[in-house]
This record gives C-alpha cells, sequence and structure tokens, in this order.
C-alpha cells in the first residue's frame, strides 16, 4: 500500500518531475536574490527560504506540481519590519506568519478563495506588478549609463532567446551574460556582493533574537498576520491556475496548512517568508512538472547551486537582476485588463482600480484586496436589493401580486411598500415563483402584509413559495396561510 501511493504521489512522472524541478530551481536564483534585495536583507535570506520553503512544501502542500519559495508580494510587505527594527524580527514574523497559517488552514480557510471577485484577483496581480517595477527604480539613482546598457541587453535576452530556444530559463542566461559580460570587461558596476556576503555554507537552525514580551509581538503581529493573508491569497490562487491547467484538483486547506509550516521552519532557519509563485509553478508544469518531485528537486538543487556556484553567484550585476525584475512586473501585469476596463461592468473596473490604487497607496496587498471584496460585496447587495412586483386581476376579480427578486433585510421595506391594502379587494394573492426569502427580516415582511390585510378584514393568500423559503416561515413559526 505504502509503495504504491509512493510511485503515485512521487515516482509516477519521474523523468518529467526532476527535469522540471532543476529548470525551475536555475530560475529561482537571479528571483529570490532579487526579492531579498527588496526586501533589504542579505541575499543568503532569500535563497535559505526559497530551499527551505521548496523542500518541506513538497511534502506538507496540497499542490502537487506548485512552487512555493521568497516572492516579491511577501517580500514587500517586509521592508518597514527590517528598516525599523532589523533583520531577527523578520525571521520571528516569518515563524508567526507560519503559525497564522497553519491556524487558518485548521479553520478551513481555504474555501474562501471563491469569495474573492475576478476583478479583486486583477487589481492584486496588477498592483503587484506595479509595486515591484516601483522598487527597481531606485537602483537607478546616481548610475551610469552602464546600468542602462546592461537593464536593456538583459531584457533584450530575456525576450528574444525564447525565440530560438525555450530548452533553458531565458532570464537564467540574460544573468549569465551579463556576469560574463561585466567581468571580461572590468565595468564599474554594483553587484550582488556588494548588497550583502554570499556565503557557500548550509543553513542553520536558528532562534530569532528578539525579546519575547508582548511589545515583540505587539510589532511583528501586524507585519505577520499582513504577510498570512497575502501568503495565502497568492497560493491559493496560483493553486487554482495550476488546478486548471492540469485538470486536476487540490487541496486548498492542506496547502493552507502546508504553507504555514514551511514559513515556520523557514523562520527557523534563516529564511524570509514566502509563498507560491505563479510565474515558477508555470514553469515547472509547462517543462513537465506534475508531482510532489518536481518541487522537492527545485529546492535540493537550488541549494546545490548556492554550495558549489557561490562565489559566482555574488559577482552577478544588479543591472541584470534589476532587468529580471522588470521582466517579472512586465509579464505579472494583465495588460488585457486595460483594454476590457470598458467591456467588463462598471462596477468590475471600478473595483480593480480601486484595488491597484489602495495596494499602490499603501504597500499593502491584503488591505487592497479586503477593499476590493468589500467594494464587490456591497455592489452585489445593491443588485441584490432590486425587488418588482408586478401587479394583475385574475377573471374573478382576484388581486395578484408576482413578486420578482430576492427578499432579504435589504428588500424588507421595499416589499411591504408595493401594497395598498386599503385600496385591495376583499382577496389577494401574493406569488412567490420568481423570489427567494432569505432571513428572518424577510419573514418579518411578510408578516406585517398579512397583519395589515387581516386588520383591515381581507383574505390574503401566498401561493409559489420555494420548499426552502416555506421551510424557513416554518421554522421561524409564523403562522401564515398557505395557497394551497
Amino acid at each position: 500500500m505504502i509503495t504504491s501511493q509512493l510511485k503515485k504521489t512521487w515516482l509516477c512522472n519521474l523523468r518529467g518531475d526532476v527535469l522540471a524541478g532543476v529548470t525551475v530551481a536555475l530560475a529561482l536564483i537571479p528571483e529570490a536574490i532579487a526579492f531579498s534585495i527588496i526586501a533589504g536583507v542579505d541575499p543568503m535570506v532569500g535563497l535559505y527560504a526559497s530551499f527551505c520553503i521548496a523542500c518541506v512544501i513538497a511534502f506538507t502542500g496540497g499542490r502537487p506540481g506548485m512552487i512555493s519559495a521568497a516572492t516579491g508580494a511577501m517580500a514587500l510587505l517586509m521592508v518597514t519590519l527590517v528598516k525599523d527594527h532589523g533583520i531577527e524580527y523578520l525571521f520571528a514574523a516569518t515563524v508567526l506568519t507560519g503559525v497564522l497559517q497553519f491556524i487558518m488552514g485548521v479553520f478551513r480557510i481555504g474555501r474562501f478563495i471563491t469569495f474573492v471577485p475576478h476583478s479583486v484577483m486583477i487589481g492584486f496581480v496588477n498592483a503587484l506588478a506595479i509595486l515591484i517595477f516601483m522598487a527597481q527604480l531606485p537602483h537607478f539613482v546616481g548610475e551610469s549609463w552602464n546600468m542602462y546598457a546592461m537593464v536593456a541587453g538583459t531584457l533584450a535576452i530575456i525576450y528574444l532567446l525564447p525565440l530560438v530556444t525555450k530548452a533553458v530559463p531565458a532570464p537564467l542566461i540574460a544573468i549569465i551574460v551579463m556576469t560574463v559580460l561585466a567581468i571580461w570587461a572590468g565595468l564599474d558596476v554594483r553587484t550582488v556582493g556588494d548588497m550583502g556576503e554570499i556565503t557557500r555554507t548550509l543553513p542553520v537552525f536558528h532562534v530569532a533574537d528578539v525579546p519575547f514580551s508582548w511589545e515583540t509581538l505587539t510589532i511583528i503581529f501586524p507585519y505577520s498576520f499582513a504577510l498570512a493573508l497575502v501568503g495565502i491569497l497568492e497560493s491559493l490562487l496560483t493553486a487554482t491556475i495550476i488546478d486548471e491547467m492540469t485538470e486536476t484538483k487540490s487541496d486548498k486547506n492542506r496547502e493552507v496548512k502546508g504553507q504555514g509550516i514551511a514559513n515556520i521552519v523557514t523562520g527557523f532557519f534563516g529564511g524570509m517568508a514566502g509563498c507560491a509563485m505563479i510565474g515558477q509553478s508555470v514553469i515547472n508544469v509547462k517543462s513537465g512538472g506534475r508531482g510532489r518531485l518536481s518541487t522537492l528537486v527545485a529546492g535540493l538543487f537550488l541549494l546545490f547551486l548556492i554550495m558549489v556556484l557561490g562565489d559566482v553567484v555574488k559577482q552577478i550585476p544588479m543591472g541584470a537582476l534589476v532587468g529580471v525584475m522588470i521582466m517579472v512586473s512586465i509579464s505579472t501585469f494583465d495588460w488585457k485588463s486595460l483594454v476590457n476596463l470598458r467591456r467588463v461592468p462598471f462596477s468590475d473596473a471600478v473595483v480593480m482600480i480601486v484595488t491597484v490604487a489602495i495596494v499602490v497607496a499603501t504597500h499593502d496587498l491584503s488591505k487592497g484586496v479586503i477593499a476590493g471584496v468589500v467594494i464587490s460585496a456591497l455592489v452585489f447587495g445593491w443588485k441584490m436589493a432590486r425587488l418588482k412586483t408586478n401587479v394583475l386581476y385574475d377573471k374573478n376579480g382576484v388581486k395578484v401580486y408576482t413578486v420578482s427578486g430576492q427578499l432579504f433585510f435589504g428588500t424588507m421595506s421595499h416589499f411591504v411598500e408595493q401594497f395598498d391594502v386599503q385600496s385591495d379587494p376583499e382577496r389577494v394573492v401574493v406569488d412567490f415563483r420568481h423570489s427567494h426569502v432569505w432571513d428572518q427580516s424577510a419573514v418579518t415582511a411578510i408578516s406585517k402584509v398579512v397583519a395589515a390585510y387581516r386588520q383591515a378584514g381581507k383574505e390574503i393568500v401566498l401561493e409559489g413559495l420555494n420548499e426552502e423559503s416555506q421551510k424557513l416561515i416554518e421554522r421561524i413559526g409564523l403562522a401564515l396561510p398557505s395557497g394551497h
């Protein structure tokens, strides 16, 4: 039984998973380093994080074949914490992030991804792309033409190489070419080594050197909570995309718990918090990766590259990394959303724009997403609150009110106002075939109408109540007449 499960989970696509994992590991290096620089930490923090998260999530995640590592979305949230309190607080915040995510997984928060509207998803992705681009601009301050030429050269290779071959990730080739060029020509440019030391050592267990106090918790909790939400959102979004690409299902709640475990481990081994990566996950799937082995190979091979090629990695020019990150921002942005602004409903366009604006203004992805979801919910509630009543008389002179729309707290007053008790005939029928009773407020509104007709000495009959509406009315206990 165990052998059969092992083959199904790990060894069903051995060759494809290994090759895909190696490809992803090569593509992870430049982004892991760049995201570390965005967060303002040593490049090794991002590299260790990518190794730890990828290896752990291979066992604990709920979406086989998905790649998780250090990401730009998470790195952007860490900038202020690292700047104000130092890297040790980042390690503590990473552990707390994992704990919060695991708790959220236990409470099955994964199902709530279905409540995030598509317009908010697009706004989230576009805002992330804008923030990543904006984070590159300071690297151009005070730089010579060499910097601009190197960025341009990097982008040229990234976009032109795939026209010739896609066997090796274009960003990796671009970085290799730019690094060789900078060393050969002796260019005076900033390198990764100038940003922090690249050490060819294994990550070691480390407990964050911070006071275990309430004050520390108040400092790191806001960052950890935001990191947990953003990490879960991006991971579940990526899982949904991979589900569609592979035509398979994944366990979203297990994925949330798995992300939590991975971040807890990462925080104790000198890494920054991370989550699923849309770009690398797509690369993995398109390269043939389908199982958990591909994710594990990506993490292990990344560590091999750090240990063996660490001295080379630190000579990578910053211009190459900036070029890669500009490419990431360009490819992440949903350009079709700009074209579709005139086609989609006005409310959806507003939600997307508001989500982007709040995220860019606050540098907090979670605030933008929450605002977008709230606005979408209000718009949906407003649309649901449209109630229509058609009136006609049958051959016997009975007045029939046909109600169309949803009966809930938002339509209660409007429903009551539709009836003209004093002028109506002795017998009235209310037809609910095109309506649904949702809550106690709706039942109360129906009760008020019935009471008004009874008080006037007139007969009122309710018809067409669906089964759920009838059960709700009976459960609340109001004695209402039926149409039978």
